[in-house]
């Protein structure tokens, strides 16, 4: 399976989020992490991930006779190449974004559901903005949004962080708009007929 096929999947997903920012974590505290998905379907997808180098097996501990394994994600294969994006057709990107929107509102309602979810004081935001961007505007944005994000995802869990899920989306609403051509002076031509 490749990356794309690895991380098309809500629950795979939701596992690389978890894993996020250097975390180790067993398969136990996935699952807790994933409580709508049953332990054996958790197990399965971790598998998947570890067969797909995406996951790796940070350590490993004898707990009354069982081998408890921490896993740690492989930040560098935790993504999809720009030559995958490029080959997808247009269901192939509605299933990507389909996978990753499915992927955000567990993630939200699993917050919503635990005990002191409190949005105010999270900052939770969920705005839209639209945005009249030109294509040098655009790629500008997505650099600034990149410049400061990048530092921050080395941050290691503390006492005093907690783990927020960024998922900046962006497309085009509409094709840009094409003025009509207007005669310059001078072309104009008459018709007397």
């Amino acid at each position: 399976m490749d990356s794309l096929e690895l991380l098309a999947h809500p629950i795979r997903l939701r596992i690389v989020h978890a894993m996020g920012g250097g975390r180790l974590l067993t398969t136990a505290q996935l699952c807790a992490r994933i409580p709508e998905a049953s332990k054996a379907t958790v197990y399965r997808h971790i598998d998947l991930l570890v067969s797909g180098g995406i996951l790796e097996v940070a350590e490993e501990h004898r707990v009354r006779g069982a081998v408890q394994r921490h896993y740690r994600l492989r930040q560098d294969r935790a993504v999809i190449g720009s030559e995958t994006v490029r080959t997808l057709t247009s269901e192939g990107h509605r299933q990507a974004f389909t996978t990753a929107l499915a992927a955000l509102l567990a993630e939200f309602t699993a917050y919503l559901d635990r005990d002191g979810a409190d949005p105010m004081a999270d900052l939770v935001g969920y705005r839209q903005h639209a945005l009249w961007l030109s294509q040098a505007e655009l790629e500008e944005l997505i650099h600034e949004l990149r410049a400061a994000i990048a530092p921050r995802l080395g941050n290691k869990p503390s006492p005093e962080r907690a783990q927020y899920l960024l998922s900046p989306i962006h497309f085009p609403v509409e094709p840009p708009q094409v003025e009509p051509e207007r005669p310059t002076r001078g072309a104009e031509q008459r018709s007397d007929m």
